[in-house]
């Protein structure tokens, strides 16, 4: 889609976070195009490393993921767009071209969103899952509530089980949670929640 608009040219491709940061380095894009969910490793954290050793690149975020919350830590982490894989390509194009042109980019359906959340006052914001967790505790807690086993989650994430472990029991805490069991009932429903069922 990219290769065929005439001002547009893919460089490179990867699905490592290691390989792509290399690749990086070695061709200087403009701009990065990062899917959130990663075979190994975390997007956000790929981003954050990627901010801080090439500044100038810009990142778009294109995701399945249309959740208020996920594309609010993509751009606290740095990404200076957000565009949700189901927009057309004319519309994930124009995410493109938008970021290129040194400006932040929100798909249609996550502006509303992310307006209300920013106008939120305090009160409402204060206790809510999202806001109590760091960003790492948030995605171990997605992936429980998507049904993934710690080591599943260790592996995705190429951290170590025991890694693992340590977040959910900051978890636990955080939420105020007694048990394993209540960890990922809390995280099944969150997500339960987020899709509206």
């Amino acid at each position: 889609m990219v290769a065929l608009e005439s001002d547009l040219e893919v460089c490179g491709q990867a699905d490592d976070p290691g390989v792509a940061f290399n690749a990086v380095a070695e061709m200087r894009p403009d701009i990065v195009v990062v899917d959130l969910s990663l075979p190994r490793g975390s997007g956000l954290e790929f981003i954050k490393h990627m901010r801080a050793a090439h500044p100038s690149v810009r990142l778009l975020v294109l995701s399945m993921h249309d959740e208020a919350t996920t594309a609010e830590r993509a751009f606290r982490a740095g990404a200076h767009g957000y565009a949700v894989k189901r927009q057309s390509g004319t519309e994930i194009v124009e995410g493109i071209r938008t970021v290129l042109h040194g400006k932040f980019y929100a798909s249609p359906s996550l502006t509303a969103q992310l307006a209300g959340r920013m106008f939120a006052d305090k009160a409402t914001r204060t206790g809510r899952t999202e806001d109590v967790l760091s960003d790492r505790e948030m995605e171990v807690f997605k992936l429980r509530g998507r049904g993934l086993s710690t080591k599943e989650i260790a592996d995705r994430l190429g951290v170590s089980v025991k890694t693992v472990g340590s977040y959910e029991a900051r978890i636990k805490e955080k939420l105020a949670l007694d048990s394993a069991g209540e960890l990922v009932r809390e995280a099944v429903l969150w997500q339960e929640r987020q899709h509206g069922l």
